[in-house]
C-alpha cells in the first residue's frame, strides 16, 4: 500500500498559517466595526470651547457697555453655557475612551494572533505561499483564500488604525481642555466680582414702595412660618404703594427656571429627614448665577428662618416666587427687576480644573452639590411650582 505523500514542513506551516490568517479576520470581522464617535467628542469639545471663548469677549466688553450689570449678567451666563459644555464634552470623550479600551481588552489575544500570524507570513518566501501540493487547482484556490481575506484584513488593519487615532485624539481633547477650563473658571470669577461691585453702584432702578427696616426685622424675628411671612409682607411698606401692573398668568408652564441646574425633589417629596415641602428643590453648581424668570418686584431678601438667605419676588399682586438657600444675594426691597436680572449667587466653591477632569474620567462626585427652593404662592396659598415653569429633558 502506498504511503500517504507528506507535505514540505515549510509548505504545511504557511498552509496552517493562511488558515489561520482567514479564521483570525473572520473572528475580528464578527466584532462588528464600532461606530467613531471621536468626531461627536470633537465637535462638542469645539463648540464649547467657542462659547468660553465668546464668554471671555463679553468680558473684555462688560466693562464699556452702558448696562454694566445687564452685561456681566449675560457673561456669567455664557461662561456657565460654556463650562457646562465643557463637561458634556469631557464626559463623552472619557466616555468613548473607556469603551475604546474595553474593545481593545476584549480582543487583545485576537490582535496578538493576528500580528503574530502577519509577522510569520511576512518572513516566508513568496513562491512556497502560492504552491500548493494539489497542484495548480490547489494554488488557484490559494490564491482565491488570500484574495478573499486580503480586503477583510485590509479593512480591519484600518479599523484598528483608526481606532488607535481615535483614543489619541480623545486623550489630547482632554488634555487641551485643562488649559481651558483654568482660563474660564478665572474669567467667570473676575465677572462675579466685577458683577457685585456693579449692582452695588446701580442707581436707575424703578422701586414699587420703600420698606419701613424696623417693621421688616420685626416680621422676620416674629413669623415662625413661611405661610405667616408671606402674610405680613404688605404690613412692612413704609407710604404709599404702586400696584404691579403686569400680570403674568399667560405665561404659567412656560416660565424658565431662576438658575442653571435640575430638579432634585419635587413639590411634596420627603426629604432625607422625612420632611415635606410645597416647592421643589434645584440641584445646582457652585456658585451658579441666580436670575428674575419674570419681572417682579422685591418683597424681600435676607435670612429668613431655616432656608437661609430667601429672596421673595412678587410678579404681579398676590403672586410671589420664594427662592431660598442662596449665598450672596443682589438688590434692594422694593426695587422692580427686569427679567433676568441678577438676584444672586449660590454658594460652594468652583472646583479646579484638575477635579472637574477626574469627575469626567471616572464619574465620581457631584457636580450639582448646592440646592435652591423653590416655591410658588397664590393668595398666600402654595402652589406647584413645576406648573408655572418650564421643566425641559435636561433638568428633570
Amino acid at each position: 500500500m502506498r504511503p500517504p505523500r507528506r507535505l514540505p514542513c515549510r509548505l504545511t506551516r504557511a498552509l496552517a498559517l493562511l488558515a489561520g490568517l482567514a479564521i483570525l479576520v473572520l473572528a475580528l470581522l464578527g466584532q462588528g466595526a464600532p461606530a467613531r464617535a471621536a468626531t461627536d467628542a470633537a465637535a462638542l469639545a469645539r463648540a464649547a470651547a467657542s462659547e468660553l471663548e465668546a464668554a471671555h469677549d463679553r468680558l473684555d466688553g462688560a466693562e464699556r457697555a452702558s448696562d454694566r450689570v445687564a452685561a456681566l449678567t449675560a457673561t456669567i451666563a455664557a461662561y456657565e453655557k460654556g463650562l457646562s459644555a465643557m463637561r458634556d464634552s469631557l464626559r463623552a470623550a472619557a466616555l468613548r475612551e473607556a469603551r475604546i479600551q474595553a474593545q481593545f481588552d476584549a480582543q487583545r489575544d485576537e490582535i496578538a494572533a493576528l500580528l503574530g500570524t502577519l509577522q510569520t507570513l511576512s518572513r516566508e518566501p513568496a513562491p512556497v505561499l502560492m504552491l500548493h501540493p494539489d497542484g495548480p487547482i490547489g494554488t488557484a484556490r490559494s490564491g482565491m483564500l488570500m484574495a478573499e481575506a486580503a480586503p477583510a484584513l485590509n479593512q480591519k488593519v484600518a479599523e484598528l488604525r483608526a481606532r488607535l487615532e481615535e483614543a489619541r485624539e480623545l486623550r489630547a481633547l482632554q488634555e487641551a481642555a485643562a488649559d481651558q477650563l483654568h482660563t474660564a473658571l478665572s474669567g467667570v470669577q473676575e465677572a462675579r466680582t466685577a458683577l457685585s461691585q456693579a449692582v452695588s453702584d446701580r442707581t436707575d432702578l424703578p422701586r414699587r414702595f420703600t420698606a419701613d427696616p424696623m417693621k421688616t426685622q420685626l416680621l422676620v424675628a416674629t413669623a415662625e412660618t413661611l405661610r405667616a411671612f408671606a402674610s405680613g409682607l404688605s404690613e412692612i411698606t413704609e407710604g404709599e404703594e404702586a400696584p404691579a401692573a403686569q400680570d403674568i398668568t399667560a405665561q404659567k408652564g412656560q416660565i424658565p427656571l431662576p438658575v442653571q441646574g435640575s430638579v432634585l425633589r419635587r413639590a411634596g417629596e420627603a426629604d432625607a429627614a422625612g420632611v415635606t415641602r410645597p416647592g421643589v428643590v434645584l440641584a445646582t453648581r457652585p456658585r451658579a448665577l441666580v436670575t428674575a424668570p419674570v419681572p417682579a418686584t422685591i418683597r424681600y431678601l435676607g435670612p429668613l428662618l431655616d432656608y437661609g438667605n430667601v429672596m421673595v419676588l412678587e410678579p404681579q399682586s398676590g403672586l410671589l416666587f420664594v427662592l431660598a438657600g442662596l449665598d450672596i444675594v443682589y438688590g434692594e426691597i422694593g426695587e422692580v427687576l427686569p427679567a433676568g436680572a441678577p438676584l444672586g449667587l449660590m454658594g460652594g466653591e468652583d472646583p479646579a480644573p484638575g477635579a472637574i477632569l477626574a469627575q469626567s474620567r471616572d464619574g465620581s462626585g457631584n457636580d450639582r452639590s448646592e440646592t435652591l427652593y423653590m416655591e410658588v404662592r397664590l393668595g398666600n396659598e402654595p402652589q406647584d411650582p413645576l406648573t408655572w415653569f418650564a421643566v425641559t429633558k435636561d433638568t428633570q
